[in-house]
């Protein structure tokens, strides 16, 4: 296969007329240059150049790949400039992912930014797995718990959010408060699977006895639903619970059951604008709450 590399070199020498031009306006050595001239006419098998003391005339092959290779190499320098001008500009399509338990959080935060860029294609991916930036299945990553440590990742932190043991006070009314050694006694809501990466994980292994669970969901989601239907007691977000004047906190909250939430941005796209436009846009709306 022939190089593209040798093929501009050859394009610059017929289009200045020397080697060492071409080698200087590529910014290589001028034994690069001869090395991909002569390269070329090898694979070739074509005489691209005569050679003259005072420089390189195209042959009538080498005119031809002035004008071939002129062309392409125009067609490279719209095409870096047409990519250049996406990234300076918030537009385009936009995909953050978080869990299916922040969509009701974040879908106004994402409405809002569309309306103030309405350049920008929203897309909110919710749901448990996560989607792999490096593949660019999502731009924008709003993760909780533990610090993600992924590399090329950029990682910032965004907020602290409480959580809260709820129940619906037609749970409270019928099973009572939750006290003393009465958990035996309760029913509750839990993942699908003892996951200590939940900062209440550890609360709920130590306190919850496996008899007790009558509801395990796999989504965040679905475990809030669960529990605002009555299903029993369960971990919610306390600016989802307290928002529902339905739900009773079961106990006072705990530090350590507050999930960080993190913003992450994979190298490659972190600093085009739409991204930028929308790390600054979501760290104000939390700032502001």
């Amino acid at each position: 296969m022939t190089s593209w590399s040798d093929i501009r070199t050859a394009y610059h020498v017929a289009r200045l007329g020397t080697l060492s031009a071409a080698a200087a306006y590529l910014d290589i050595h001028h034994a690069t240059a001869i090395r991909h001239v002569d390269a070329l006419e090898q694979r070739l098998d074509c005489k691209l150049f005569h050679r003259h003391p005072r420089g390189y005339v195209p042959t009538a092959a080498g005119q031809d790949l002035l004008r071939t290779a002129g062309a392409t190499e125009d067609q490279f320098m719209q095409m870096a400039s047409r990519l250049r001008g996406q990234n300076d500009r918030v537009a385009g399509e936009l995909v953050v992912t978080t869990l299916s338990g922040l969509s009701s959080t974040f879908a106004p935060i994402l409405i809002a930014f569309q309306r103030k860029y309405p350049g920008v294609s929203i897309s909110l991916n919710a749901h448990e797995r996560r989607l792999k930036l490096e593949y660019g299945e999502a731009h924008v990553a709003v993760r909780a718990g533990r610090k993600p440590d992924e590399p090329d990742n950029v990682v910032q932190p965004l907020a602290r959010m409480p959580m809260a043991l709820y129940a619906h006070k037609d749970y409270v009314r019928e099973h009572g408060p939750l006290q003393g050694n009465s958990r035996r006694s309760h029913k509750f809501v839990t993942g699908m699977d003892d996951d200590l990466r939940k900062p209440f994980g550890p609360w709920e292994k130590a306190n919850i006895p496996p008899e007790s669970v009558v509801f395990r969901a796999a989504q965040m989601r679905t475990q809030e639903d669960a529990v605002l239907a009555g299903a029993g007691i369960g971990f919610l977000l306390k600016i989802i619970g307290g928002t529902h004047s339905d739900m009773v906190e079961m106990l006072p909250t705990q530090p350590e059951w507050d999930s960080v939430l993190w913003l992450v941005t994979h190298v490659d796209q972190h600093r085009t604008a739409k991204v930028q436009a929308f790390l600054k846009f979501v760290k104000a709306e939390f700032g502001r709450g």
